[in-house]
């Protein structure tokens, strides 16, 4: 029945047949021994397997003798096998506890001898950085002392040196930035570099001369700290220091010989520094850049600065003329006028802004002439009697009058017999005078108008005596009082007008205007005093038509008196005073001409 099942059915009969004998014990499944019994046991008949369990049995129980004999007859050697067998466990147990602790402090001695070659590495390459280090000692040396080199050669001058120093530093800096002894060594030149910076542009502060100013700012170049914009604005902000404390030191106590030295310090050193400015950078780009085109224009940094230079020097023309200057207004503006002539050669000509500068400061100084003869008159008249004055007419007393030129302008005489307009006319006279000295025509209209506004101010005061005084008026004071106004309208005021006309005259105005001379009049009374609005201030308080006639008691006490005549001596005329003035002023842009054409004095009337 086995053969017939075949292979797989044997083995599972056989698996069947040890799970049943062996039920609730462990299953001795794999034993060789044990499947060859059981093949041996699958073969056997009946009879054979009834009397298998006797003959175990009893085989089992011969064994079991046979192994008792045994065990008697060699117990020794079995009590030497256990004791050699607890021996061997025993030294197995201490062997197995040797390799743990060997296993257990195998970890710490292999991390202490990996840190062992990672030192005894970092020692090897020290001792190879040393012996490095020993062998390179020289140049390392130098490295280390280029700072101390550096701020000797700041310290005593030696730029071209130290330029080479800092070139030196930069490429190391690029090749071994990441070295703190490098790092520390850029850092010390650094502050070198930054001490002969200062000191390049303390030296462009001094009074150095062209050569040096090329040479400094060689030096500012090479470094390459500035762009080439910085570097102009740096260099005219130098200079410029230097100027400004050059004015400084100007006294300025008198204005006269303050604005005087500035005129000269400013020609001189303002035209140096544009010449050293001029040598040193170019300035080829256009002034205004074409459309679309951001780049910085640097040649417009030069002519804001020159602009700056001329608008503060006329700042400082202008508040010293109004400080005064005396009578020298004529030489003041002879000095401009050349100063100006040689700013021309730079392209910086502004002698057109000098003509209104010198126009308000000569019409100002004029109208507080003409107040202080108004003023004057006040006083005048205000101790003036009729019945005190002497009772002398100019127009009968012969005066030795001295032979007068061709040209000149008499006063009238008839103003010896009433002192105050005498004074007055001499007053104004002092102040033409002035004015001849610089005397623009585009101030002909301005000097008429302040001329005008005197007269009229003088008529005020004339009217004023006239109410204080009326009641009291005798027909002798009320005769000479009409004489006294006579004379202002009928001999002062032309003669005023005159000399305005000798001062401003009509052919120059109207060659100014762009107008022909005998279409002068039809702008008015242009550059002259409107008689006729004085005529009319006075009109009220004379008579329609009056004849003055001298008394003989008059007469004979005017041949007795004989008191020295008043001596007014008139201006000269334009045409005769141009050849003593050297500079002629030139047109401004607004037709204005200044004339230097009457430098000649006006010997002021004296009593």
């Amino acid at each position: 029945a086995a053969a017939s099942l075949g292979p797989g059915g044997a083995d599972l009969e056989e698996a069947s047949l040890l799970a049943w004998l062996f039920r609730g014990a462990p299953s001795p499944a794999g034993d060789a021994e044990l499947s060859a019994y059981l093949a041996e046991l699958s073969g056997l008949g009946l009879e054979v397997l009834r009397r298998e369990p006797g003959r175990l049995a009893e085989e089992r129980a011969q064994l079991g003798a046979q192994t008792r004999a045994l065990a008697f007859a060699h117990y020794k050697t079995f009590i030497r096998s256990a004791e050699c067998t607890a021996g061997t466990r025993r030294g197995f147990a201490g062997i197995e506890e040797g390799l743990d602790r060997l296993l257990g402090r195998l970890a710490p001695f292999a991390d202490t001898c990996r840190n062992f070659s990672r030192e005894a590495e970092q020692i090897a390459q020290s001792r190879r950085m040393n012996s490095l280090t020993l062998n390179r000692h020289t140049e390392i040396l130098e490295v280390l002392e280029i700072p101390q080199l550096m701020d000797t050669c700041v310290r005593n001058g030696y730029h071209e040196e130290a330029l080479g120093l800092v070139a030196y530093v930069r490429r190391l800096e690029k090749k071994h930035a990441d070295i703190p002894v490098i790092q520390g060594i850029v850092a010390d030149v650094r502050q070198s570099t930054q001490l002969m910076l200062t000191q390049l542009i303390q030296q462009l502060r001094t009074n150095i001369q062209l050569p040096a100013c090329l040479r400094l700012i060689g030096y500012l170049r090479c470094m390459d700290i500035f762009t080439e914009a910085e570097l102009r604005i740096t260099f005219l902000q130098a200079r410029d220091v230097w100027l400004r404390s050059i004015l400084a030191a100007i006294p300025n106590d008198d204005p006269y010989v303050h604005i005087t030295k500035t005129i000269e310090a400013c020609r001189i050193h303002l035209f140096d520094i544009i010449t050293q400015y001029r040598a040193i950078f170019a300035d080829e780009e256009p002034l205004v850049p074409p459309s679309g085109q951001e780049a910085l224009n640097e040649s417009a940094i030069f002519h804001g600065w020159v602009l700056q230079k001329v608008s503060q020097f006329l700042q400082v023309l202008e508040h010293d003329l109004q400080c005064g200057v005396g009578g020298r207004l004529d030489s003041l503006l002879g000095q401009c006028m050349y100063f100006g002539l040689s700013f021309s050669r730079v392209g910086a000509d502004f002698r057109g802004q000098l003509a209104p500068i010198f126009q308000r400061v000569a019409l100002q100084t004029f109208q507080k002439a003409v107040q202080e003869a108004v003023n004057k008159f006040q006083e005048e008249m205000n101790s003036y009697t009729l019945i005190s004055a002497p009772a002398v007419l100019g127009s009968t007393i012969p005066v030795a009058v001295p032979t007068a030129q061709p040209a000149t302008l008499q006063p009238p005489m008839v103003l010896l017999d009433f002192p105050p307009l005498a004074c007055f006319l001499n007053n104004i006279l002092v102040a033409f005078n002035d004015l001849r000295l610089c005397c623009p025509v585009a101030l002909a209209q301005d000097v008429a108008a302040a001329m005008e506004d005197a007269l009229r101010q003088a008529t005020k005061i004339i009217l004023a005596f006239h109410r204080a005084e009326e009641v009291a008026f005798s027909s002798r004071e009320q005769e000479l009082f009409v004489q006294f106004c006579v004379t202002f309208l009928e001999d002062l005021v032309p003669y005023l007008n005159r000399c305005l006309q000798l001062l401003f005259p009509p052919a120059q105005i109207a060659q100014t205007l762009g107008v022909p001379p005998t279409q002068l009049q039809k702008y008015g009374n242009f550059g002259c005093v409107d008689e006729h609005v004085i005529k009319a201030l006075l009109a009220p308080i004379l008579p329609d038509k009056e004849t003055v006639f001298l008394l003989d008691k008059e007469r004979e006490l005017a041949q007795e008196s004989l008191t020295p005549p008043l001596d007014l001596e008139p201006p000269v005329l334009a045409q005769e005073a141009s050849h003593s003035s050297p500079d002629p002023v030139s047109e401004t842009e607004d037709g204005s001409q200044a004339s230097r054409d009457d430098n000649e004095e006006v010997p002021p009337a004296s009593e």
